[in-house]
């Protein structure tokens, strides 16, 4: 049976990314504290009960009783979490994550970017999502990919088996198209909360089904290469208003900057890009 190996915050980068690449997942115990996952809820908690966040099966899902979709039914979920949550914008630039994005994403570009947010909190009930890859928008190339994207997820709940935690397919990020994974080989990405699970953009990977009376809570930031389009239009969540009260390094990563050579520029007299 396949498994992701759990790791202390303190291990050493270095050994973190050789899981990472190794494995194509690793989780990262007690990297937030209750304090911060706290502040994240409640600062999302009033676009998560928005009923436009709710998402339930459509009628061909349900018709059919499919065992997975790609937004299972009951399920709440929110993007821009930049600007919506201040303390979000902590896990966005953790060092842990900014270290594994170096080793992973920078030999293949001069900067990287923030790819997307979301929070994702699946409810009693939820069915499986289907298996996908965070890459899988850049249809171009074909697989195995080349490194583009690093994806993190923060567990602001307990993440089981029976909640619904990530199900993982370690060592896809090394398959053919023609590989598919065998029962044994997906294994779900439980961990405690507090918890950060990093994955590459190629692991197959899709929220699990939840057979508990609870809601599992995580958010989700991904990075990719920085001459690549960003699935979330950072420039619309994050517009230059909000844009200009973040620190410069965060205003970087969300995707105000020139990437070498010139990929980027504006017509702007201010300091927003870099």
């Amino acid at each position: 049976m396949a498994s992701v190996m759990q790791v202390r915050p303190d291990t050493p980068s270095d050994d973190i990314v050789g899981i990472l690449k190794r494995d194509g997942a690793v989780v990262i115990t007690d990297v937030f504290d209750r304090a911060k996952r706290n502040d994240i809820e409640a600062e999302l908690k009033p676009y998560i009960e928005r009923p436009e966040a709710m998402h339930t099966p459509n009628e061909m899902y349900a018709a059919l009783e499919l065992d997975e979709a790609f937004l299972a039914g009951n399920t709440r979920r929110s993007v821009g979490l930049v600007t919506k949550s201040p303390t979000f914008r902590e896990q966005v630039m953790h060092p842990i994550i900014l270290s594994a994005c170096d080793a992973i994403l920078k030999p293949n570009c001069s900067k990287y970017q923030l790819q997307a947010t979301a929070a994702f909190v699946i409810g009693p009930g939820a069915k499986r999502q289907v298996l996908h890859r965070e890459e899988d928008g850049y249809p171009f190339f074909q697989l195995p990919r080349p490194d583009m994207v690093v994806a993190s997820m923060l567990a602001i709940s307990d993440f089981t088996f029976a909640n619904g935690a990530t199900r993982l397919v370690p060592g896809s990020h090394r398959w053919s198209k023609e590989r598919t994974p065998t029962p044994d080989e997906i294994t779900p990405g439980e961990m405690p909360a507090g918890s950060v699970l990093l994955w590459m953009g190629g692991t197959l990977h899709g929220a699990g089904p939840n057979a508990t009376n609870d809601w599992r809570f995580g958010t989700f930031a991904s990075y990719s290469l920085g001459w690549l389009r960003q699935e979330e239009n950072q420039y619309l969540n994050v517009p230059p208003e909000v844009a200009r009260t973040l620190s410069p390094e965060l205003r970087r990563i969300v995707g105000y900057q020139i990437v070498d050579p010139s990929l980027g520029f504006a017509d702007t007299n201010d300091d927003l890009l870099a």
